[in-house]
């Protein structure tokens, strides 16, 4: 019934669903897919702003942080707003010590680099583990193998631009966005399994 993966078909990222698509789980798992796919958009296009010191910097750092408000806001009616919002915070951690780290290579600030980048994982590893705890089916070392990718990632994708390697920049954004859509069905498939009577039709 619902085949989303022509673009991707050969990616090592392609996700085998253990059930059958309903039109709610095929909502819920469009919505994460554009949510994940908007993280790393807003993601590039600020790294892009703050290297280039572009005038649209604030506003599109604005826009990224917006993110975890729309995740917060697909978890609440599932979860309940403590967690949501949990969630929300850490996510903003995460985008908000990028930003940083992203300044600190533009500036070539080592130390302030390195620091930032000791944070940014163990806040990856503090999602890893939120998400264990509160979805039995989301596995902590799942989501911590799959958050340090998209670290790697990105890291390579700043790195690129810092030294105006425009080649590897672009070809590095297509390694991002299919992982992430492996996060965002990773994320689908754990939430249909713990609340099956949501999504049942």
């Amino acid at each position: 019934m619902y085949n989303y993966f022509q673009a991707y078909w050969n990616s090592p990222y392609r996700q085998v669903f253990p059930f059958t698509w309903t039109p709610s789980k095929v909502t819920l798992n469009q919505t994460l897919r554009t949510l994940w796919e908007q993280h790393v958009y807003w993601t590039r296009l600020t790294v892009n702003s703050i290297i280039g010191r572009q005038p649209d910097e604030n506003v599109t750092t604005e826009r990224l942080l917006r993110n975890a408000v729309d995740f917060e806001a697909v978890l609440r009616p599932l979860y309940g707003a403590a967690v949501a919002e949990r969630f929300g915070d850490l996510l903003r951690n995460h985008l908000t010590i990028a930003a940083e780290l992203v300044k600190a290579l533009r500036d070539n600030q080592q130390a302030a680099a390195a620091d930032a980048n000791r944070r940014w994982f163990a806040n990856a590893d503090a999602i890893a583990e939120f998400l264990s705890r509160i979805n039995p089916h989301w596995s902590r070392e799942e989501w911590r193998r799959m958050l340090y990718e998209h670290l790697r990632l990105l890291s390579s994708e700043v790195s690129s631009r810092v030294t105006g390697n425009y080649t590897e920049n672009v070809a590095l954004n297509d390694q991002i966005e299919p992982q992430a859509l492996q996060m965002a069905d990773t994320m689908t498939t754990g939430i249909i399994q713990q609340f099956p009577a949501a999504f049942s039709r």
